[in-house]
């Protein structure tokens, strides 16, 4: 999955908006104003990264903190969220070493974990457009 495709994809989830708050060149995905994902290419000066980022789109998606550890230790790709909480957000490179299946998953999972924490009336806003 490149990065058109996975910001199709996060752009298909309802309620969902695309913003610029920390610059042109990281895209903020949100559900009803709360985040669930960022796209920004990798410059390989990232600290901690062992240059893994350099030359690639990588998005910052939440996830459960059992499975971020999970889904680190399955795909290289996959690392702790870069200038995010490290226990509940991954950095997913997207070098085409993961399924685009299961970068969908990992999308669906963060919009989900996002909504779940919102309103019930947001909640219900959200679920009637899915």
């Amino acid at each position: 999955m490149d990065d058109k495709q996975a910001e199709k994809y996060a752009l298909s989830k309802p309620e969902t908006s695309l913003s610029f708050p920390f610059g042109e060149d990281v895209k903020v995905f949100k559900v009803k104003n709360k985040m669930f994902a960022t796209l920004s290419l990798g410059t390989g000066k990232e600290k901690d990264t062992g240059g893994k980022m350099a030359g690639h789109y990588c998005m910052n998606l939440k996830c459960d903190p059992e499975e971020a550890v999970m889904l680190r230790d399955i795909f290289a790709a996959v690392i702790p969220g870069y200038h995010m909480n490290r226990a509940q957000w991954n950095t997913i490179i997207l070098d085409g070493s993961i399924p685009p299946g299961e970068i969908e998953r990992m999308i669906d999972n963060s919009f989900e974990l996002v909504v779940k924490k919102m309103t019930k009336k947001d909640q219900a806003i959200v679920f009637r457009h899915m």
